[in-house]
């Protein structure tokens, strides 16, 4: 009988004569005690030691009473059940009432039903740990693997006889009494023969369809999950179901061996061996909008991505034959836009698709990069802001599906920085269900090499997500985990994994050679049929479909791909798809936007000032916070000495004014690394959080403005930062990293989608980041945020001078991204508005300060963000955001007697001018450069212009190999050489020099370093830098 496994050991002969034959705890042969860790409580099996070894084990200990209230079912020894029946004999209340229940229910129906009378209570109790044993490790004895060539050890406890029962026992009846969970227990059939007791235990649990679930600790979880997976009909699909299944897996298949056909030495990352995703996500899109959903976001590698974009997301088939065919650039369209391009199976598109219960569902897939995972935390973020912008507040009617790979899934971080955000409060989007297409090999690497748990899965049980295995080459199985997933997903709004066992039937890719690293699976699969021939065969064999019926659906899907591969030789994409509703009237970067003024009337100032320094009454702030905010209504109400802060505070407060949604997210971001927002302040002796910016206008949506502590994530939170701010351009997404140093923790973010996402994708996304930089002695971690590496992946040209007139100005849209450096509030201010007062979206990197949050000097009046002609920010142009801040001294158009010109950036101007000061410096001229990237070469000629005598410095705290000398150095001098100033060797350098670390760790030398470089810049004599 296959439920029994025959005693090999004497462990297991020991055990099971233990448990049938056992009668009191004192009686019991030495035993050790292993404590198991469940759900924060130790239970305590029995293990018995050899004879050899019995002098040396520990004597067994009675367990406590108070130990005894476990909730039944929760027990895992003979021992312990024995035990906790005596205590229950002397008194019932001692026991937990699930066994107060358990022991009443058996010894009433034992004394009046006399065909049962030779059961005994452990029996019965052994009974029920076989049947958890099955909900627990059934999954272990699952046919999952479609090849045959996984090789599990199925757990004892699985074993019949491991509990004292034979096969003598099969048909007689047990008690099981009646049970308040769901499953088989709740059936009200309290007495069961042990046959049927395992039939249904293994068509639930043993089939191919294996459930993990007894990890999540919530019960009524568990139970609607054993209601699912224990009823006693099994799943039956009506002919007219299996005919559409089998039409989808139709075409699923036929899509791959038809391109397989006809580009026979193209890498496409071919489906074949998990053929069944195709129609098990259709169905589970059709169920998720029977359930409520409109919108699915979906996130995917490259493995099978094609047939998604095809037969899902439905991009036109043409369309993808003619990619495959080399295809071209799209023609006539104003104000083209193609920007580089990418290959065919990393690129996303969108559609709206009918299902079969006659709705419709918006799809979304997510253009992505190699990088496996990377997408992830986007389609997160992207399915939040999403959920925002419907008012979706239950979070039922957007829905992110990510589709991973086995290896990826159980190998890369980000997947557990992305599970771990789905909990949190800002970042929670009520569920995602995630799909691994487990190919049981990455790339060449085994499983056994490739991850330390028995299941790519396991990471997801941290989450308490169910995790449903099932075998890809059973349809049916697929189609309902599918329905099953997306059913919890709506039900718990919480995540859950599909893991579809599969293979993959060619290499890597197909020009691959597979057999040279995994040669015995390889001829298992050469000699597999293909899901859709174990369909096929299985309908036939049912009589429900008939020959005809399947040829006439191949001949259907084969007719329809040879009509568009023909209608694909002459196809010409006339629109680029790139800019969703939401961004409809935004510009390209081929097509001029005018520049704004960013400034705001005076009357709005003064009221959302005075709104983001006021308290309720009765709130009782931290003394510092209070005095803090104080402060803040003095410089509002005089208008003077604005710090940092307060600017960043108007800047969002006008925005929200103006019907713009903003976002502030990172680590430590409510307070501010350096405690300086403090735009979350709590109550100190309430503890009540109360947020100034959530109360700037009447009746304000309380996520309108979200400012949110992150988790200790770069990768994952930057990544949902960068999805929230595709969704919709009318929003301010900020993300702030600790310390800059530390977004080299996200380095896939920047490269892969933020610098280049929309040349390759047309994409735009308004993302500010935040990177907090400058040298003030706190080390080679604490002081560079890398900005020579944001401005060597920008791409504007160092050897041209583009068009600087403002009327015709491109420069920004042309560039790929901004990188800025800036110095006072005032323009903090409009630069983080003018990411909104525009008709074109582009990335801002920006050099956030450290000390200037505090500096005396670092001030800005409030003239200087208002529009009010004649205040010092309005120029000729408007209030608006400086590239370049020229010499605060009175100087006039033309300063003949200025003997150097040094330009520089960030906080270092600070300390140029207090030493310029201090030596009467009157003849050097200090420029700030605020925006480094794109150059605003306008402006620098205008300086060199003024400054005609003047020797050229360039100026920073920055390693030479760091910073920005080597992305300015070019440019400067191509500024320079258009007007007869010299070339790059009249460019002298001050800074420190070449270094592997970004700043030394001892204070005392940074001091010293500091000072020289200050002094150095405005020495007497000549520099002549590096001679």
């Amino acid at each position: 009988m296959a439920w029994f496994k025959a005693a090999s050991s004497i462990r297991k002969l020991v055990t099971k004569r233990n448990l049938a034959q056992i009668r009191s705890y004192n009686s019991i042969t030495t035993t050790r005690t292993r404590a198991i860790q469940s759900q924060n409580r130790c239970f305590h099996s029995t293990i018995f030691t050899p004879k050899a070894q019995s002098a040396t084990a520990p004597i067994p200990r009675a367990v406590p009473l108070s130990k005894l209230t476990d909730s039944f079912l929760d027990g895992s020894s003979s021992v312990y059940l024995e035990e906790l029946q005596r205590a229950w004999e002397a008194d019932p209340n001692s026991v937990d009432e699930s066994w107060d229940n358990f022991f009443r229910n058996f010894v009433g129906q034992a004394s009046t039903s006399p065909g049962i009378s030779g059961q005994t209570i452990q029996e019965s109790m052994r009974l029920l740990l076989l049947v958890r044993a099955y909900q627990v490790n059934g999954h272990m004895k699952a046919k999952l693997d479609p090849l045959g060539l996984e090789e599990r050890q199925i757990p004892d406890d699985l074993d019949p006889s491991f509990y004292g029962f034979s096969e003598a026992d099969l048909d007689r009846e047990f008690f099981l009494g009646v049970w308040k969970m769901a499953g088989f227990l709740s059936e009200n059939r309290p007495v069961q023969t042990l046959r049927s007791i395992l039939t249904r235990l293994e068509q639930a649990y043993c089939g191919s369809v294996g459930y993990e679930y007894m990890h999540i600790a919530d019960r009524n979880k568990c139970n609607w999950l054993r209601d699912k997976i224990e009823t006693p009909t099994p799943r039956q699909y009506n002919t007219q179901r299996r005919e559409v299944m089998l039409d989808r897996l139709t075409w699923s298949t036929q899509f791959e061996n038809f391109l397989a056909t006809k580009w026979t030495a193209a890498k496409r990352f071919g489906l074949e061996g998990g053929e069944t995703l195709i129609p098990g996500m259709k169905e589970m899109f059709d169920r998720s909008a029977d359930l409520g959903v409109e919108s699915i976001v979906i996130g995917m590698s490259h493995r099978g991505r094609l047939n998604v974009l095809g037969n899902v997301v439905r991009k036109p088939l043409r369309q993808i034959f003619s990619e495959f065919s080399g295809g071209i650039k799209p023609i006539d369209e104003v104000g083209l836009y193609t920007g580089t391009g990418d290959v065919k199976y990393h690129l996303g598109t969108s559609y709206d698709r009918p299902t079969r219960g006659g709705k419709r569902i918006h799809l979304s897939l997510v253009a992505n990069p190699s990088h496996l995972e990377a997408v992830d935390p986007v389609v997160v973020g992207k399915t939040r802001a999403k959920q925002y912008y419907s008012n979706d507040e239950d979070r039922t009617k957007n829905l992110g599906i990510l589709i991973h790979g086995d290896g990826s899934f159980a190998g890369q971080g980000v997947v557990y920085e992305t599970l771990h955000l789905s909990a949190l409060p800002n970042y929670t989007t009520g569920g995602t269900i995630h799909i691994v297409v487990n190919n049981q090999v990455a790339f060449t690497t085994d499983p056994r090499s490739g991850r330390s748990s028995q299941y790519c899965t396991d990471v997801a049980k941290a989450l308490d997500a169910p995790i449903l295995h099932v075998n890809g080459d059973d349809l049916e199985a697929v189609v309902h985990v599918c329905e099953l997933a997306a059913e919890w997903r709506q039900t718990f709004h919480s995540d859950v994994v599909v893991d579809i066992v599969c293979y993959r039937r060619f290499g890597h890719n197909e020009i691959d050679e597979p057999s040279f690293t995994q040669p015995k699976m390889y001829k298992v699969i050469r000699n597999h049929p293909s899901a859709l021939e174990i369909y096929q065969k299985k309908l036939l064999e049912s009589g429900l479909i008939g020959q005809e019926d399947i040829d006439r659906i191949n001949k259907k899907v084969n007719n329809i791909l040879n009509e568009e591969f023909m209608n694909s030789k002459d196809y010409v994409p006339r629109k680029r798809d790139w800019l969703s509703a939401y961004w409809a009237g935004f510009k390209s970067p081929e097509q001029v936007s005018r520049v704004r003024n960013t400034g705001v009337k005076p009357e709005i100032l003064k009221n959302v000032g005075k709104a983001i320094t006021t308290f309720p009454e009765n709130f009782k702030p931290h003394r510092a916070v209070k005095k803090i905010f104080e402060q803040r209504a003095q410089m509002i109400e005089t208008g003077e000495g604005i710090d940092w802060a307060v600017g960043e505070a108007l800047a969002f407060a006008t925005l929200l004014v103006e019907g713009n949604h903003v976002r502030l997210s990172g680590q430590d971001v409510e307070r501010g690394t350096f405690s300086h927002r403090h735009s979350v302040v709590h109550d100190q002796e309430s503890g009540e959080k109360y947020c100034p910016l959530d109360h700037v206008i009447m009746n304000q949506n309380e996520e309108m403005f979200t400012v949110s502590n992150s988790s200790l994530s770069e990768f994952g939170v930057l990544g949902f930062e960068l999805g929230y701010s595709m969704e919709n351009p009318n929003s301010l997404v900020i993300w702030e990293a600790q310390f800059g140093d530390f977004a080299n923790g996200a380095q896939v973010i920047f490269d892969q989608f933020l610098s280049s996402g929309e040349s390759k994708w047309l994409r735009q996304t308004g993302l500010v980041v935040l990177l907090p930089h400058g040298y003030d002695g706190q080390g080679p971690e604490h002081s560079s945020a890398r900005l020579e590496r944001f401005l060597q992946m920008s791409d504007d040209n160092p050897y041209v001078i583009p068009e600087m007139d403002s009327t015709l100005r491109k420069q920004i849209q042309e560039c790929n991204w901004q990188v800025v450096n800036v110095t006072t509030p005032a323009n903090y201010f409009h630069v983080l508005r003018r990411q909104i007062h525009r008709d074109f979206r582009k990335p801002l990197i920006v050099m956030a300060p450290k000390n200037l949050l505090r500096h005396k000097d670092c001030k800005s009046n409030l003239s200087e963000f208002d529009d009010v002609q004649g205040h010092p920010g309005f120029d000729k142009q408007g209030t608006r955001f400086k590239r370049l801040i020229k010499d605060q001294n009175e100087h006039s158009d033309l300063e003949e007697g200025i003997r150097r010109l040094v330009l520089c950036s960030g906080k270092v101007y600070y300390e140029l001018d207090e030493e310029r000061k201090k030596v009467n410096g009157k003849d050097v001229a200090i420029c700030r450069v605020e925006q480094l990237c794109p150059f605003p070469y306008d402006l620098i000629q205008r300086e060199l212009k003024r400054y005609p005598n003047a020797e050229i410095v360039w100026c920073q705290e920055e390693p030479m190999n760091m910073g920005a000398y080597n992305y300015i150095a070019p440019r400067l001098s191509t500024a320079m050489r258009a007007l007869g100033r010299g070339t790059t060797e009249d460019i002298n350098y001050v800074g420190r020099a070449p270094s592997a670390a970004t700043a030394t760790g001892f204070y005392s030398v940074h001091g010293k370093e500091q000072t020289e470089l200050v002094q150095k810049a405005l020495q007497q004599d000549l520099i002549n830098y590096p001679w």
